[in-house]
C-alpha cells in the first residue's frame, strides 16, 4: 500500500508538470485568465473547459458547439452564459473586446454600442426581478393546477453544484455526473477522494434522492491520462459508458466500493449510463454484489437499501422496455442521446443541431411509450436531459405521462412558474386528440405553444 501510495503521487506530480508544460496547468491559466473573461474559441471538449477557474470565467462563445453537446451542457451546468454555432467569431474578436453573451438567445454582440449596452442591462435588471420571483416559489409545492405532484431534480457532478440544491429549491438530484470529477483531476481520482465526494453530496443533500451515474467516460469526454483512450471514427457510437468500464472492471468496480462505503446508512441509487442490452445490466449487478460481499466480509456500514437503474439512451431497448422495467428499480431517460440515436443526428454537428425538433410528433410517442411501460410495470421513470429544462418542452413531458425531471438548477425557477399554472386534465386530453393523430397540420410545437398562450401558461 505504501508503494502505490508512492507511485500515485510521482504520477500526480507527473502528469502536472506536463500539464503545465503544455500550458494547460490549472494554476498557469488561473493566474493567466483576467477577471470576468469571456473565452472566444473554435472548439472546446468539456474536460478543457474544466481548467478555467469558475470565480474568472463569466462567459464561452464557441464557433463550434450544439446546445447538446458535452461542452455546452456542462457550461449551462456551471452557470456560465453560452452561444455556440458563432461562426467567425475567432477571427473577428481580439483580445480586451466588450462581448455580451446573451446565453438564453445563444447569440452575441462584439463592441456593442453605449445603447445595446443599456438594453442588456435593463434586461438583467429584468431578469433579476424574475429570480425574485423564482425565489417565491421555492416556498410554494410544486403541484400542477390541478393537484398533481411532479418532482423537479437538478443535476450536478461537482461540489460547487451542491449549494444549488437549496437555492433552486430541487426535490433532490436527479443526475449526479460522477465522471466530472475524473475530467477535472490529472490522474484518476483515487477510491478515498471519490467516497469523500460522495458522501459529500449526501450530506448536502440532507435525505433528499440523489442519483449518481456510473461514470460515462468516451465519446467527446476524454481523460487525457486515460492510456487505453482509442481514435474512433464515429465516437458517439463506440467505446464509451458502460461498455468501457465493463471493459475494465477494475474501474467500476473501485467507484461502486466507493458509492458503497460512502452510502452507508443510507439509500444508495445508482444508475447505468448508455445500456444496449439487459445482459449489461446483468454483468454490472455481479460487478456489485462482488463488492457487496466483500465489503460485508469487512463488516463496513453497507447502504440501507441499493436500487440499481438504466438510463435509456439506446433505442435498442425500446424494443423491450417491458423487460426492461422489470429488471431495474428505475430508469431514466438521457433525452439528448436518445434524440441523437432516434433521429440519426450528431449532437456535436452544427448543421444539423436546428434541423430536427426533439418536440416533432415521432420523438414524443417514444417518450409517450417510456412513460407508459414504467406506469404498467410499476418503475419509476425520470427525465433527466436539455429537453426537461425548457418550460414548453417540460410541458409536454409532463402531458406525456413524466412526474419527475431532472434538469439545470437555473432552470428549476421557470419550469415550476409554469407547471403551477398548467391544468394537466387538459394537457392530456389535448395529447389524445393530437398525438396519434396524422402529422399533416401545424408542427406540435407550434400547438404546445398555442396551448399555452390560450390559458396564460407562462413559457
Amino acid at each position: 500500500p505504501y508503494l502505490r501510495e508512492r507511485m500515485s503521487d510521482f504520477d500526480d506530480l507527473a502528469n502536472r508538470l506536463l500539464r503545465q508544460l503544455m500550458g494547460r496547468g490549472p494554476d498557469d491559466v488561473a493566474a493567466s485568465l483576467p477577471k470576468d473573461a469571456i473565452i472566444v474559441a473554435r472548439s472546446m471538449g468539456a474536460a478543457e473547459l474544466l481548467d478555467y477557474p469558475r470565480d474568472k470565467l463569466r462567459g464561452l462563445v464557441l464557433e463550434d458547439g450544439a446546445a447538446t453537446s458535452h461542452v455546452v451542457i456542462v457550461a449551462r451546468a456551471m452557470g456560465i452564459p453560452v452561444a455556440g454555432q458563432m461562426r467567425g467569431a475567432v477571427s473577428m474578436a481580439e483580445n480586451g473586446d466588450a462581448i455580451i453573451v446573451d446565453g438564453e438567445e445563444g447569440a452575441i454582440h462584439l463592441r456593442p454600442q453605449p445603447d445595446l449596452e443599456a438594453a442588456y442591462a435593463e434586461k438583467v435588471r429584468f431578469r433579476a426581478r424574475r429570480q425574485e420571483v423564482y425565489r417565491e416559489l421555492r416556498k410554494k409545492p410544486s403541484v400542477t393546477k390541478d393537484g398533481v405532484q411532479v418532482d423537479l431534480l437538478m443535476n450536478a457532478g461537482l461540489a460547487v453544484d451542491l449549494p444549488q440544491l437549496a437555492e433552486a429549491g430541487a426535490a433532490g438530484i436527479g443526475l449526479f455526473r460522477t465522471e466530472l470529477q475524473f475530467m477535472v483531476a490529472s490522474t484518476f481520482p483515487r477510491a478515498e477522494a471519490q467516497e469523500r465526494l460522495y458522501r459529500d453530496v449526501l450530506d448536502a443533500a440532507r435525505g433528499k434522492p440523489v442519483t449518481f451515474r456510473t461514470i460515462d467516460i468516451g465519446g467527446d469526454k476524454v481523460l487525457p491520462y486515460f492510456k487505453d483512450t482509442i481514435q474512433e471514427e464515429n465516437p458517439a457510437l463506440g467505446w464509451r459508458a458502460i461498455r468501457l468500464t465493463l471493459d475494465r472492471p477494475g474501474l467500476l468496480r473501485t467507484q461502486i466500493r466507493a458509492l458503497l462505503k460512502a452510502c452507508g446508512g443510507r439509500e444508495l441509487k445508482l444508475m447505468l449510463p448508455m445500456v444496449t442490452e439487459l445482459g449489461e445490466i446483468a454483468q454490472a449487478r455481479e460487478i456489485i454484489d462482488r463488492e457487496v460481499r466483500h465489503l460485508s466480509r469487512f463488516a463496513h456500514h453497507l447502504p440501507t437499501s441499493l436500487k440499481l437503474g438504466a438510463m435509456l439512451e439506446v433505442p435498442s431497448l425500446l424494443f423491450q422496455l417491458d423487460e426492461l422495467m422489470k429488471a431495474v428499480d428505475f430508469v431514466s431517460v438521457g433525452s439528448n442521446d436518445l434524440f441523437q440515436f432516434v433521429m440519426a443526428v450528431d449532437r456535436g454537428n452544427t448543421q444539423l443541431s436546428d434541423r430536427f425538433d426533439a418536440l416533432s410528433t415521432p420523438f414524443l410517442r417514444v417518450l409517450k411509450q417510456i412513460a407508459d411501460a414504467g406506469v404498467r410495470n410499476q418503475t419509476s421513470v425520470t427525465l433527466c436531459g436539455e429537453l426537461a429544462g425548457k418550460p414548453i418542452s417540460a410541458m409536454a413531458l409532463i402531458g406525456l405521462g413524466y412526474r419527475s425531471i431532472s434538469m439545470s438548477p437555473a432552470s428549476i425557477g421557470p419550469v415550476k412558474a409554469m407547471l403551477t399554472e398548467l391544468p394537466l386534465a387538459e394537457l392530456e386530453t389535448f395529447f389524445d386528440d393530437n398525438l396519434m393523430a396524422p402529422a399533416y397540420g401545424l408542427p406540435m410545437r407550434a400547438l404546445l405553444q398555442a396551448f399555452a398562450d390560450d390559458r396564460s401558461i407562462p413559457l
